[in-house]
């Protein structure tokens, strides 16, 4: 198993290269990168500039910088050299822990990532056990209770909730409960003046804020897990095993927890080490709609202004996280299945 394990570690590294090669060549020809975007600017600032020296808006609209400024531009990012030789600079500045500068804050591209990890981190975490503490004892209670007038009004709401994206779910609670009956903020993670607060109004305000994006979180989560636990659950009970159990004594509840719901947790371990990126990344719309300075929020902002070198931090570490997670959910596979012998 450990020769599986370090084989399976050793395949991470052309992984990543292939993930990281593949977008950073993507970035290098999508258009409206930051030499765009300064050119952009300074047209903007130009148009001001004339617009109040003339006392009318909209005049001059030429190119603002000269042809040498845009080459000096163009060897300050790394454009003038060739893709795979600019990939190869960038990789060896991140295998020394350098992820490069924001072109759009001018801020080192890790040190803006760290600031936001215990934010998705939190958020993260908090999903999680949720998701596992409810969805497994739902799962149960729906599997032996299989068509019951629980498991039928269980499943409506299940079912509902899958069908709504957690991004719209998070405006509709916006609208409802932030702006018509008002008892929850807009958005954020505090309220301004939140450290002159005492402990229980500090919890209370935290509570407030984390509620709806908490709920907009977990609401997709609940049904795939919920089912993948009821559905392999009703298919252990229905095994000859259980059946000789149950014909030789044991009883229906004996049956199932000492016998049936081992087996049916090794579906929902193949999918416990994925949630290691889930958690650190968090969700780039619904941290958007909340306005939650993490993870999420950082990268969509940084797609939206072609912040290259952080979308590239940001996909290193959720591409590591990932693979990672496929390793530990290898491992939580062997350890809840005796059956699975990794060569």
């Amino acid at each position: 198993m450990i020769a599986y394990f370090i084989r399976r570690l050793f395949l991470v590294i052309p992984t990543f290269i292939g993930i990281t090669i593949m977008v950073f060549t993507i970035t290098r020809f999508v258009p409206g990168g930051p030499i765009e975007r300064i050119i952009a600017d300074a047209r903007q600032m130009q148009t001001t500039d004339r617009a109040g020296a003339s006392g009318n808006g909209g005049a001059g609209a030429g190119q603002p910088l000269s042809e040498e400024q845009i080459e000096k531009l163009r060897v300050y990012y790394g454009f003038d050299r060739p893709v795979l030789e600019s990939y190869f600079l960038w990789l060896s500045k991140v295998l020394t822990g350098d992820l490069g500068r924001s072109t759009r804050y001018y801020d080192p591209v890790w040190e803006m990532i760290k600031e936001r990890i215990p934010i998705s981190l939190y958020f993260g975490v908090l999903t999680m056990v949720i998701v596992y503490g409810v969805c497994i004892p739902l799962g149960i209670a729906k599997a032996v209770g299989h068509k019951s007038g629980f498991d039928n009004f269980s499943s409506i709401l299940i079912f509902t909730g899958y069908a709504i994206p957690g991004w719209v779910a998070g405006v509709m609670m916006l609208v409802a409960f932030a702006s018509w009956i008002d008892i929850f903020p807009l958005g954020g993670l505090v309220s301004d003046g939140f450290f002159e607060l005492s402990f229980l109004d500090k919890a209370m305000d935290l509570f407030r804020h984390t509620l709806l994006p908490l709920l907009a979180y977990v609401l997709g989560s609940f049904t795939v897990m919920t089912l993948l636990m009821k559905n392999t659950l009703m298919d252990n009970l229905s095994a000859d095993y259980v059946r000789t159990a149950i014909a030789k004594g044991m009883s229906f509840k004996q049956a199932v927890f000492r016998h049936a719901l081992q087996n049916s947790l090794i579906p929902i371990a193949t999918h416990f080490g994925n949630n290691v990126s889930i958690i650190l990344t968090g969700s780039f719309l619904i941290e958007k709609v909340f306005n939650i300075n993490g993870m999420g929020l950082l990268g969509y902002e940084s797609v939206v202004d072609r912040d290259y070198p952080v979308v590239m931090g940001i996909l290193v570490i959720s591409s590591l996280l990932f693979m990672l997670g496929n390793i530990l959910s290898d491992l939580c596979v062997a350890l809840v299945d005796p059956r699975v012998r990794f060569k």
